[in-house]
């Protein structure tokens, strides 16, 4: 039976090699539904390969445009169109991958109407996890993850008992700047941020890579996805990006996932859990060749976004929320060249320090908190 997806945010990094993973396997998927923002360049490309039934685009200009190169296939717009190709297609599985929070109401209305959730947008869960995850239960849906460190703690507690997990372990690159000090970091570049030493992502991850907030988002995601306590989730920098994570059990054995750095191989095994299909393109892991593998305890002062992170996971509530709109915000302002690397953090802790946090907040009240974050940055760098 061929397995029917839909794809949100098809031209970001994740979504393009979910259409190589496709691709490679015409016999097991179907792309049927497709979300994009403002790629169209791109996401034409994708719709002539994958022949969908509906698609979303940002623009209402582009959905009209769209509409009259592709008259078989029905455009939608913004958050409306969104939220349909979501929840309204006939998809066996949503992969969600748009960037940023963006992704929150789609993945939500998803679950409601009976989808299961590839889910490689961390920021959902770091924003409304305890939202995100009651849905997922209420519904009987499967959160299946798509990050490469949480499909390895999944894997690695495939046909173990969860409660017998004592501590989960997220190992982490470093990113682009993991050989510079904080003095270092003066004056960097977009460019050098853009660069990094293991993995092919989106922008916007490479940068949280480097300032390693994105392992911070991941620790909350992993919070939320097996229901372990901030105490016993540790973060090891791992500079091959070999082992990809570990579990640790009560008998103090360690369970990890190794492979190559590919995440066409997390993404395929989300799509086609609890099988497995033969992967054609990723280099086999050859650990003769490798040699050593390095690990390092991570240091708080040097990275004080993964700091930021776990108090703000601790404190929970729209504490996550706020942390997560204002990074993303003030990432976007670094890309534009309008602060510079070293403030990211800053800005990020200062609306924290500001907001009074809700403690069991309605999804209303989370995206509220969402746009109330990113005017505050906004507004201090004015």
């Amino acid at each position: 039976m061929v397995k029917k997806i839909s794809l949100l945010g098809a031209t970001g990094s994740i979504g393009t090699q979910t259409v190589d993973v496709v691709r490679e396997a015409p016999d097991q998927f179907k792309i049927t539904a497709l979300a994009a923002g403002k790629n169209i360049g791109k996401l034409r490309e994708i719709i002539r390969e994958t022949e969908p039934e509906i698609v979303s685009v940002d623009a209402p200009a582009d959905a009209t445009l769209l509409s009259g190169e592709f008259p078989k296939v029905e455009f939608v717009h913004g958050r409306e169109g969104l939220i349909e190709v979501a929840a309204r297609s006939d998809a066996d599985v949503v992969v969600s991958a748009v960037v940023g929070s963006l992704g929150l109401e789609p993945t939500i209305e998803a679950i409601r109407n009976g989808r299961n959730i590839a889910i490689a947008n961390k920021e959902t869960l770091v924003a409304a996890g305890d939202i995100v995850t009651a849905e997922a239960r209420r519904h009987g849906i499967s959160l299946l993850p798509v990050d490469s460190e949480h499909s390895a703690l999944f894997q690695s507690l495939n046909g173990e008992k969860a409660e017998r997990a004592e501590r989960l372990i997220l190992t982490a690159s470093g990113g682009s700047f993991r050989d510079k000090t904080r003095d270092e970091l003066e004056g960097v570049t977009i460019e050098q941020a853009l660069d990094h030493p293991n993995w092919s992502m989106g922008s916007k991850l490479t940068i949280d890579s480097a300032t390693m907030m994105n392992k911070g988002l991941e620790v909350i995601e992993a919070h939320h996805l097996f229901g372990m306590p901030y105490d016993r989730i540790d973060v090891l920098i791992h500079r091959e990006s070999i082992i990809h994570s570990m579990v640790e059990f009560a008998d103090t054995s360690v369970m990890a996932q190794l492979g190559s750095p590919d995440m066409r191989v997390p993404i395929q095994y989300a799509l086609t859990w609890p099988d497995r299909l033969p992967r054609k393109g990723t280099e086999r892991l050859d650990l003769a060749k490798i040699g050593t593998l390095h690990f390092e305890e991570v240091d708080l002062n040097r990275y004080p976004a993964l700091r930021i992170a776990f108090e703000a996971g601790r404190t929970g509530g729209t504490a996550t929320t706020v942390m997560n709109a204002a990074n993303e915000t003030a990432v976007g302002l670094f890309m534009e060249g309008r602060i510079a690397f070293t403030e990211i953090e800053g800005l990020v802790e200062r609306v924290l320090d500001r907001h009074a946090v809700i403690s069991s907040p309605d999804l209303g009240t989370v995206l509220e908190a969402d746009s109330l974050a990113r005017k505050s940055v906004l507004d201090m760098v004015k």
